[in-house]
């Protein structure tokens, strides 16, 4: 078994190296900004990223949840995948990220990278019936003989797909959940796991190791890391949590 360690860069970004791999999820390495968008909300970065795009060395895989916002794919993120990395992510994503070297799923497909599987998870990006507004987010599990499994949700705010995904995959180990309640006006709802929701979704899982991202950086998250921890003392899942210092390297 090779050493399984994050890096907790910012937002929804984080360095994972499991299974021999140097994976980066949502990538986003773009200083503080405004995005603005006429046809979207203003999006508000506040923080930059713990590890600088140019330090980042070698990646080998992204894990792209979606490529819509710029909260999930900013500026500079863009500007690492046009280096070619494998890109896993949406259909719709490889359509419109043409030219580098992204690739679409649906729900439940797998790719194989040597002896590592990656199955593209289901995802929902707020209540139901969102999809339109929002458009098609998708998660990931990662599975490899001696490793630890590994889920990462995305932009996921949907417990009965967690409960889906707990069923198909019941050992898993390493959870990165998403959440922060993302909100923005045109839709009266939370974009993303709640803290309390992530809490629900670590027993759904079955108690695995749990990193949290997608918790501060940015201002339309309507919960902070402090709640997020805060939740899971109070469903007695503290201990479930992986404290991440930012660009720090924990090992899981």
């Amino acid at each position: 078994m090779s050493t399984t360690a994050v890096t907790y860069l910012g937002g929804p970004t984080a360095l994972l190296e499991w299974g021999g791999l140097r994976i980066i999820t949502d990538p986003t390495f773009d200083p503080p900004q405004s995005y603005r968008d006429p046809d979207e909300t203003t999006l508000v970065k506040t923080a930059g990223p713990g590890i600088s795009r140019s330090d980042l060395g070698t990646i080998d895989l992204v894990l792209l949840s979606h490529h819509g916002h710029k909260d999930n794919l900013d500026w500079e993120g863009m500007e690492l995948l046009a280096t070619g990395p494998l890109t896993l992510s949406t259909h719709l994503a490889a359509s419109d990220l043409f030219g580098g070297s992204v690739l679409g799923f649906d729900d439940w497909e797998e790719h194989r990278i040597g002896d590592a599987t990656v199955t593209i998870v289901p995802a929902l990006h707020g209540p139901p019936g969102s999809l339109p507004l929002v458009g098609p987010v998708v998660g990931f599990v990662l599975e490899k003989p001696g490793e630890p499994t590994v889920y990462v949700s995305g932009d996921n705010a949907s417990l009965p797909l967690v409960e889906q995904i707990a069923g198909r995959f019941p050992s898993i180990e390493i959870a990165l959940l998403f959440a922060g309640a993302a909100r923005v006006p045109e839709i009266d709802a939370a974009l993303t796991l709640t803290s309390q929701d992530a809490a629900t979704a670590a027993r759904l899982l079955g108690r695995p190791r749990v990193v949290g991202l997608h918790v501060e950086d940015w201002e339309h998250f309507s919960e902070s890391r402090a709640d997020f921890e805060a939740a899971f003392a109070d469903a007695g899942l503290g201990d479930s949590l992986v404290a991440t210092p930012r660009s720090e390297r924990v090992v899981l």
